[in-house]
């Protein structure tokens, strides 16, 4: 994670040379809804995550159900069968496996913006912010991160991702 200082000294100092730096928000839709479960297992697993407890985290997502008002009455339970409990305090962390292993499979290009020594890629809940010093460079890293991210089952929400240059 970037900080607030460390951002701003890079801004003074590519400021003075007048280069410009881009910036993707990223923004996922209905994410704990679209968690897919098996795939989840494999990176728990993968991650390194004792299988004993992956099989708790199976255990506790298996034969969940739900119901929904329809007018003055409640509907037949029905199964859900993909995401993440609404609600249940293991939900955010395993949300937060699940992008990490994302991001972290994405190849940040060799151009992307470095901020002592490193590529940022930045991520709070479902929101990610890409950096890159060209257009080029974030358009690569942004669909590298997206395509991952589809094989967990997240989507973008394109109308509250947002692009921005600074210079």
């Amino acid at each position: 994670m970037i900080t607030y200082s460390a951002f701003a000294k890079y801004l003074r100092k590519n400021g003075e040379n007048n280069e410009e730096f881009h910036q993707l928000f990223i923004d996922f839709k209905k994410t704990y809804d679209s968690v897919r479960r098996e795939v989840l297992y494999k990176i728990l697993i993968e991650i390194g995550i004792p299988r004993k407890l992956v099989r708790l985290v199976k255990m506790s997502l298996t034969e969940t159900y739900s119901r929904v008002p329809v007018g003055k009455n409640v509907s037949d339970r029905f199964p859900i069968r993909n995401g993440l409990k609404q609600g249940d305090a293991l939900s955010p962390m395993l949300f937060n496996f699940a992008l990490e292993y994302a991001i972290r499979r994405v190849q940040v290009n060799k151009d992307g913006l470095k901020l002592y020594g490193t590529h940022k890629l930045k991520a709070y809940a479902d929101d990610v912010n890409i950096l890159a010093v060209s257009m080029h460079t974030l358009k690569e890293n942004a669909e590298a991160l997206v395509a991952d991210t589809r094989k967990i089952g997240l989507e973008v929400t394109a109308c509250k991702t947002k692009y921005m240059v600074m210079s």
